[in-house]
């Protein structure tokens, strides 16, 4: 996905007469529209399915910056200790 600056940059007073017309490209097209006010770009259009997608990426970001502080704390486990407690837990056989 690659800007296209004559479509995808657009004053905000041109959303406003043409928002559902902006919506369908979008939806559409799967690019986002940088919205500008005065000149300066201050908020950006995204399809849904696009906004979902960047949301998942940064609760997974998010996830890593934890685990990453944990480790750096030490707190964690070796992987073969937590399959032991693991099957010691359910009583499984080693085998």
């Amino acid at each position: 996905m690659s800007i296209n600056l004559k479509d995808d940059i657009k004053p905000i007073s041109y959303i406003k007469t043409n928002a559902a017309d902006m919506m369908k490209y979008v939806n559409d097209n799967k690019n986002s529209i940088i919205i500008t006010q005065h000149g300066e770009a201050k908020a950006v259009l995204v399809d849904i399915e696009s906004y979902q997608t960047m949301q998942d990426a940064f609760n997974l970001l998010k996830l890593v910056q934890i685990s990453e502080k944990d480790i750096r704390e030490g707190r964690y486990k070796e992987s073969e200790q937590v399959f032991s407690d693991i099957k010691k837990q359910f009583n499984l056989d080693e085998e």
